[in-house]
């Protein structure tokens, strides 16, 4: 796939990702904007935590370590709700735009180098709305599952995420994306039962009677507010747990 063609394609999700909806946060737009520079040069992104990876130090003697991967609805969860962040060995790695390719390259050095005792993977969405291209869901799946094996072999616990409800992605219509995150989620929490993961269910809670976002856990039908990440952390932290237990 040319770059003219993905680029516009990012360059507009990255807009509405920015904006979660009509409370548009100028700073964040300005931000992931500046992100969108480097694509030319930088496709995965490698860069952009290149500085805060070389001084995170190695976990301390019975340090939690989690790193959140993902994308903006990973990256809008320390902004949205720090607290959730603060005082917890939890490391945020999402990206906003980014698609599983992307995140599967970028996985080692915002990943495995920082010496996690467990990765919580959230990616998916943006396959599906086809910021980088159009792609399968078993394409996604594969990504997705690729990103688990390589946490695996280093000896870092898995969760895997569901993919959160959307009826249409306001940045990308049309993309009938209802049946695509039924049978991602389905293969993706068929895949950690069979591994030894742990699948956390966000979908199950979060979706309206049309299997999209409820409306009062978000404002543009992708990204959660505040009051769906509170939706979010209870399933996680238990899903963290329980990686930690597992053997």
């Amino acid at each position: 796939m040319k770059k003219t063609f993905i680029l516009p394609a990012l360059f507009s999700a990255l807009l509405f990702t920015s904006a979660y909806g009509q409370t548009a946060d100028t700073a964040r737009m300005a931000k992931e904007l500046k992100q969108l520079r480097y694509l030319k040069d930088d496709w995965a992104n490698l860069k952009r935590f290149e500085k805060e990876n070389a001084v995170v130090q190695p976990p301390a003697k019975g340090e939690d370590r989690v790193v959140f991967m993902g994308n903006s609805i990973t990256q809008g969860w320390s902004d949205r709700d720090p607290d959730f962040f603060k005082g917890k060995p939890y490391i945020n790695r999402g990206i906003g735009g980014q698609t599983t390719p992307q995140m599967l390259l970028r996985f080692r050095p915002d990943v495995i180098n920082l010496k996690p005792k467990v990765v919580v993977i959230l990616a998916g969405t943006n396959d599906i709305a086809g910021n980088t291209g159009p792609t399968s869901e078993e394409t996604i799946v594969g990504n997705i599952e690729s990103m688990a094996l390589l946490a695996q072999h280093y000896g870092i616990k898995v969760v895997l995420s569901s993919i959160l409800p959307v009826y249409d992605y306001p940045w990308s219509r049309g993309k009938d994306p209802v049946p695509k995150i039924a049978y991602i989620n389905k293969s993706l929490k068929e895949f950690a039962e069979a591994n030894k993961m742990v699948y956390v269910d966000y979908f199950t809670p979060m979706a309206d009677d049309k299997k999209g976002l409820k409306a009062e856990y978000t404002t543009d039908g992708v990204h959660p507010t505040v009051a769906g990440y509170k939706v979010m952390e209870p399933l996680v932290e238990a899903a963290i747990k329980a990686a930690l237990k597992k053997k």
